[in-house]
């Protein structure tokens, strides 16, 4: 099951919000709406938070924790990939030797563009 947040339970940041997208096919999934979210090992952003990639401006509209044995392809899609296993190859990929747990938890950042 999914570990929702309210804002003022979140822990402290791990890294700031600049890191939290940084792989240029990621940053071009994102500019072509084709990427929503981001899972990353640590917790880069603030609920309402906004970042620029490209020149536009994105929000962070929420901030959970997740299991890895929780990704649905519903989740991959909003990663930019058509299903877990895709997702999976992927990450492993930037992560050699990484190995993929089921049990491991993630922090999940959901965004969109602001609308100006």
């Amino acid at each position: 099951m999914t570990n929702q947040h309210d804002q003022k339970e979140l822990p402290e940041k791990t890294c700031t919000i600049e890191r939290l997208i940084t792989m240029p096919d990621d940053i071009k999934k994102v500019i072509e709406g084709n990427k929503t979210a981001t899972r990353r090992n640590g917790r880069y952003a603030d609920i309402g938070e906004e970042f620029v990639l490209d020149g536009k401006n994105f929000v962070v509209n929420n901030v959970y924790s997740q299991a890895l044995g929780e990704l649905t392809d519903e989740h991959a899609k909003h990663e930019g990939f058509e299903t877990v296993d895709e997702y999976k190859e992927s990450i492993l990929s930037y992560h050699p030797g990484m190995p993929w747990l089921p049990h491991m938890r993630v922090w999940v950042h959901e965004f969109s563009p602001v609308n100006e």
